[in-house]
């Protein structure tokens, strides 16, 4: 019986110690949107729309001096989302986004101001980042839009 006190108060030992020493956990998450600017009026209006299916990148540069390179996607809503958990001196301390490419037939010029957007990651773990939409404009304005 006394054999079997020790073995437990051991082991609870041993993983009162792991947990102690553990490495503490970092979440991060970039999300923003793409939007075509039918009009190329610089705002949006009822004629615009998001954009499925808009290659993104973003680059983040880590704490320790590690580049990380993300690569991610529009869902129907437009957005696209970059997630990461990670050790927390690991973390992300500044990121560029920048759009890629636009999938859709009409909308493939990038807008004024919509090549790139540099950042420091300065948030606490399980936070996000919204990054300004990035604007596509179609390469022949529609008559409306006059």
């Amino acid at each position: 019986m006394e054999s079997n006190w020790i073995g437990l108060l051991t082991a609870g030992l041993f993983l009162t110690i792991l947990m102690a020493d553990g490495v503490i956990s970092w979440t991060g998450e970039i999300h923003g949107r793409v939007v075509c600017d039918v009009c190329g009026d610089s705002s949006i209006g009822p004629e615009d729309h998001v954009l499925q299916g808009a290659e993104v990148a973003v680059l983040c540069i880590t704490k320790s001096g590690e580049v990380l390179n993300y690569q991610a996607f529009t869902n129907s809503n437009g957005i696209y989302t970059v997630a990461e958990t990670m050790p927390e001196s690991e973390r992300w301390d500044a990121c560029l986004a920048r759009p890629i490419s636009s999938f859709h037939s009409h909308c493939t010029h990038l807008g004024d101001g919509s090549f790139g957007v540099k950042f420091s990651y300065n948030r606490p773990s399980g936070y996000s980042h919204t990054v300004r939409p990035f604007v596509y404009r179609q390469a022949v304005v529609p008559a409306y839009c006059a």
